[in-house]
């Protein structure tokens, strides 16, 4: 039985986590997470590069075979927005130049996927994040949300749109 070993990230400017699973048949085994940090100060080019460079590192030394990415959201504040769109397509850039095939998910997807249903808080993903991967502890909260996108596809994960492994959306939920 094959190994495939996934990438999750969840995107940020500040702060990208990123975390890794494999998944063997049906089951799931933790391989590594953390994050990757740009200084608030650097110019954004600069940050985004430390983005790209530090996803590349973690390609370059886990080598995973696909990747798993959370969808940007529309925040209150579009300034904000803006900024995750950039860090997003940073990490997106880095992916693709690594030549991994890329899966995006919503954060209800996610949700649904690790938890149950889509408006779990961050406390109960991370907390079946550490439950489905038998951690000792709970990841900090971007690495868990990371393995939560892992997870996510693990589970019925999408690429180029088309249902691959089971889940289907239906009205921005998972059937």
């Amino acid at each position: 039985m094959s190994t495939l070993r996934i990438l999750g990230i969840d995107p940020g400017l500040r702060i990208t986590g990123f975390g890794i699973i494999d998944k063997t048949g049906q089951k799931l085994a933790y391989v590594t997470s953390g994050c990757v940090k740009s200084r608030e100060h650097d110019p954004l080019p600069e940050r985004l590069k430390t983005l790209i460079d530090g996803l590349a590192e973690v390609i370059a030394a886990y080598a995973p075979h696909e990747a798993a990415i959370e969808k940007v959201f529309v925040n209150v504040n579009p300034q904000s927005t803006l900024r995750l769109g950039e860090a997003r397509g940073a990490a997106i850039a880095a992916l693709v130049a690594a030549k991994l095939p890329v899966a995006e998910y919503t954060a209800l997807q996610i949700k649904q996927a690790v938890v149950g249903h889509g408006k779990a808080a961050k406390e109960q993903v991370g907390h079946m994040v550490m439950r489905l991967l038998a951690l000792p502890a709970e990841p900090s909260r971007d690495a868990a949300d990371a393995l939560a996108c892992a997870i996510c596809h693990a589970h019925g994960g999408t690429l180029g749109g088309l249902t691959t492994r089971g889940f289907r959306v239906k009205h921005g939920r998972l059937v």
